[in-house]
């Protein structure tokens, strides 16, 4: 089993409402685990974001707290739903409506990692499933929105930056020849999930380093962002997907040349993230 359920960095005194989190960094693979899955360690690595908790380490140092997961993806997803069981997965499941992520092996127990590749040869008992999501998923989410609840309480708002990573080809279907292709997508659940203003000001501190963004496409958020983002309640929830090119080989799931200068690219970016929450700043009217 995965030694803990979540990391949480505390700043030595908090100064910003925001919160930065990191679901899909976890690289505590159990060794039951991988005996069980057909696929090598290697393979299996594929759907987790890798690195995105070094990228976003400095997080303490601007005041905000940074929680990140302690288990892989493959293993537990914690950007999904504790309901969102795949039948084809596991044992005792009925099918109920459709559910595009759990039809596509992506539940909050992954059946697949990236491009699709199984990661059982059979399914696992429901007990199983449950275990992970009481040991892991649960309190992943209760130290979130307990970090969350603690911000609103001390600034009057919450601001979570769910961070991401997502393959560099994923930008291929909207990429334009001759332009610059997205390397940085925020989803907001078009709208949805937090105040314009605060999504603006997190698009413009990527945009003044140079990195090209947009908005939604193909990422527009997914549990974590439709579950914590109320900004008629003062909660907002964004989420960013960097392309892994930025900062690593892909195939080799190693960081690369540019790893370093990418990071403390990112330290001015954080920078400014944690800015918008300051009591300093005017207060956004809820939408």
């Amino acid at each position: 089993m995965p030694k803990v359920a979540y990391h949480l960095t505390y700043p030595e005194r908090r100064t910003t409402s925001v919160v930065f989190a990191s679901p899909h960094s976890g690289r505590d693979y159990p060794w039951t685990f991988l005996r069980r899955t057909t696929l090598n360690e290697h393979s299996v690595r594929s759907s987790e974001d890798a690195f995105v908790d070094q990228l976003f380490e400095s997080v303490p140092e601007v005041g905000a707290p940074f929680i990140r997961a302690g288990a892989p993806r493959a293993y537990v997803d914690l950007n999904r739903s504790e309901d969102e069981l795949d039948p084809a997965l596991i044992e005792g499941v009925s099918k109920i409506g459709h559910n595009p992520r759990v039809a596509s092996g992506l539940g909050v127990i992954p059946r697949v990692v990236a491009n699709g590749q199984a990661i059982y040869s059979g399914k696992i008992s429901i007990a199983e499933a449950r275990r992970r999501i009481d040991t892991y998923w649960r309190p992943y989410h209760t130290a979130l929105a307990g970090q969350l609840d603690q911000a609103f309480l001390m600034f009057g708002q919450a601001i979570l930056v769910d961070c991401h990573s997502m393959p560099h080809e994923a930008m291929d279907a909207v990429a334009r020849r001759g332009v610059r292709r997205p390397e940085v997508v925020l989803g907001d659940r078009f709208g949805a999930a937090a105040n314009s203003d605060i999504v603006d000001r997190i698009e413009a501190a990527f945009q003044r380093t140079g990195l090209v963004v947009t908005r939604n496409t193909p990422f527009a958020g997914a549990y974590i962002t439709q579950t914590y983002g109320r900004p008629t309640r003062g909660r907002h929830a964004i989420q960013v997907e960097i392309d892994r090119a930025l900062y690593m080989n892909e195939g080799l799931i190693r960081p690369n040349g540019n790893f370093d200068a990418f990071r403390t690219l990112l330290r001015g970016v954080i920078r400014e993230i944690a800015d918008i929450g300051r009591p300093m700043a005017k207060p956004l009217a809820a939408e």
